[in-house]
């Protein structure tokens, strides 16, 4: 099959077209609780978050967790995070961009460090599951970094051309990815960033997913 001739879309998950604010905050805090970190705040999250996330902690401990710290924060974060994901839903909007952008004829999927066997019934219980081409999830451990997932992604869309590829994610890890398979990407301030994180990775920043679309639109002709 040859390379379409339309721009695709390569959507992030948390905190982008699942809006996961509030579970994610919630089970950082419950992780922190293991350590004796006091709590801390949706604002100083959005402002010290990073990937891989040991580094995130490190920012916060002033040292790296140690290797048990670490299984054991992670297995908090995600139990709670399991347990309040319900209460969460999909960004403003959201369904009604992907539902416009394929009846464009245009192509899109969904790439996520999120576990696999977790997101797919997640987005398949959304509904949405139909408007994308792939979707995947991470199979291995946490903590890594999504530039190697994005590699496998898109060599598996063997009929999306990459040069017309635009990554819309809310974290600056999304735009590494991006620019490591050279794709373009978006940046979208509703999720775990803070503008001004987002800002020094030098591509667009928007605050809502229809700029997302349209700068992303804009950028793939």
């Amino acid at each position: 099959m040859g390379k379409q001739a339309g721009a695709h879309i390569v959507w992030d998950w948390n905190g982008t077209l699942f809006h996961d604010n509030d579970a994610i905050i919630g089970a950082t805090n419950a992780a922190f609780v293991e350590l004796g970190l006091e709590p801390i705040t949706l604002e100083r999250y959005r402002a010290l978050y990073c990937v891989p996330v040991p580094k995130f902690y490190e920012r916060l401990l002033g040292r790296l967790p140690t290797d048990v710290e670490w299984q054991v924060m992670d297995e908090v974060f995600h139990r709670y995070y399991a347990e309040h994901r319900v209460r969460c839903g999909l960004t403003a909007g959201a369904a009604e961009l992907l539902a416009g952008w394929r009846s464009a004829g245009r192509s899109q999927s969904l790439l996520s460090m999120y576990v696999h066997d977790e997101l797919v019934p997640l987005v398949r219980g959304f509904g949405i599951e139909p408007y994308f081409l792939r979707v995947d999830g991470r199979t291995g451990p946490s903590g890594g970094s999504k530039a190697e997932h994005m590699v496998r992604h898109l060599e598996t869309l063997t009929e999306v051309d990459t040069e017309r590829t635009v990554v819309i994610g809310d974290a600056a890890d999304d735009a590494v990815a991006a620019l490591h398979v050279g794709a373009r990407a978006v940046l979208y301030t509703g999720g775990s960033h803070s503008r001004a994180s987002l800002e020094g990775v030098g591509v667009p920043v928007v605050d809502t997913l229809q700029e997302a679309v349209e700068t992303a639109e804009r950028l793939a002709s």
